[in-house]
């Protein structure tokens, strides 16, 4: 099992930034494919960017790319999401997932098995 809880979420106006924290515990941290997701109201959860232990692939949503990092410190078992330019259509429940290192689909919020309570962040306009 592995226990996942995020932190950092908040109010920020557009332009922004914020830094979320996801600190993970149970079992080894660095076995784990990391990913981070969002639902903003009335949609559906989607994909926000995922990497592995090894932190040299990590994968992003084009609509964040290149504004969101993401980064993790086996060391202190927590992934992070640095958040800058933040847009009001960022505004969203973001969640922190785990799933194992094998396999394809990364993007695919059904292949996480481990999920965080969420972290609620809001872009005011």
């Amino acid at each position: 099992q592995v226990q996942l809880v995020e932190s950092g979420g908040g109010l920020v106006q557009t332009g922004g930034s914020l830094r979320l924290s996801c600190a993970a515990s149970g079992r080894t941290f660095s076995n784990y494919r990391m990913g981070w997701f969002r639902r903003a109201p009335g949609k559906e959860r989607e994909f926000v960017a995922t990497n592995d232990w090894s932190r040299t692939n990590t994968y992003y949503a084009d609509s964040v790319k290149g504004r969101f990092t993401m980064s993790r410190d086996n060391a202190k078992n927590t992934v992070y999401l640095q958040m800058n330019s933040l847009k009001p259509e960022d505004t969203a429940v973001y969640y922190c997932a785990a799933r194992a290192l094998s396999g394809t689909s990364y993007r695919l919020d059904t292949t996480y098995n481990y999920w965080g309570q969420g972290t609620r962040v809001t872009v005011s306009s």
